[in-house]
């Protein structure tokens, strides 16, 4: 095993990525030849891929995405589900969130909204964005909750300050008062300083009856419809079509 002064100084330094590299390319006859310069910028590329690759595993952990393994590379295109393919592809290259716009993915159970929607959090997690996924009912229970117990303001900040929030799986139960005015709460706050994207097997059409009072509703739904992309998926759920084929990971 490679013993040398500069490979403990890297690591007591914490420069992990470095001390690696330097490792490697000690046990590398090749590299007898490279130049002080060529040396260094292998010792600090592999320091940068390292502190990303980190930063990255810390984003996906605090995001707490249902599907953590959904990746945009691993999307189905073929499925028929009426998958835009080429609005997906712009929405991964994250400009609806840079320009913070929502996204509204809606369509029957099984047809992969929340597994694709998961992809397009791991993209953002890649490219450096803050993402808090919540399903909608346990949302509601956690801000129940955190009204009696002191939270509130916490949870609160934690929803409103991600560049991306997902709430998954939106309706069909009609919203109780507290839970409107919690969802206000958070739409406002979020209104044009970040993005969220909303799941659901129900029409936009129907979100106006399950958020119940309509000055609420109007409301609420102005603020996450008006500038949000949409998907709209169909079909059956992929979940009958992996049983049969047996060679594919359920989507949602």
């Amino acid at each position: 095993m490679l013993d040398h002064p500069t490979l403990h100084h890297l690591k007591a330094l914490r420069l992990d990525g470095m001390a690696e590299a330097f490792a490697e390319l000690q046990m590398q006859d090749a590299t007898a030849d490279l130049g002080h310069a060529e040396w260094l910028g292998l010792l600090v590329d592999r320091e940068v891929a390292s502190r990303e690759t980190k930063r990255f595993e810390a984003r996906m952990r605090t995001a707490r995405l249902r599907h953590v393994g959904a990746s945009p590379e691993d999307v189905d295109y073929r499925a028929r589900r009426g998958l835009d393919k080429a609005l997906f592809q712009s929405l991964l290259t994250g400009r609806w969130i840079t320009d913070k716009r929502n996204l509204i993915i809606t369509g029957p159970c099984g047809v992969g909204k929340t597994w694709l929607g998961c992809a397009l959090a791991q993209a953002a997690c890649r490219d450096g964005v803050t993402v808090v996924y919540k399903r909608m009912p346990r949302l509601f229970e956690e801000l129940e909750l955190s009204h009696g117990d002191g939270r509130f303001p916490r949870l609160f900040r934690s929803i409103t300050k991600a560049q991306l929030l997902i709430l998954d799986d939106w309706g069909p139960d009609r919203l109780t008062s507290p839970q409107r005015r919690d969802l206000m709460e958070i739409v406002e706050e979020r209104y044009g300083r970040g993005s969220t994207m909303i799941t659901s097997q129900l029409p936009i059409k129907a979100w106006h009856d399950v958020i119940g009072e309509p000055t609420f509703a109007d409301a609420i739904l102005d603020r996450i419809v008006h500038n949000a992309y949409r998907l709209e998926l169909e079909g059956q759920s992929m979940r009958k079509t992996i049983t049969k084929m047996g060679d594919e990971t359920p989507q949602d």
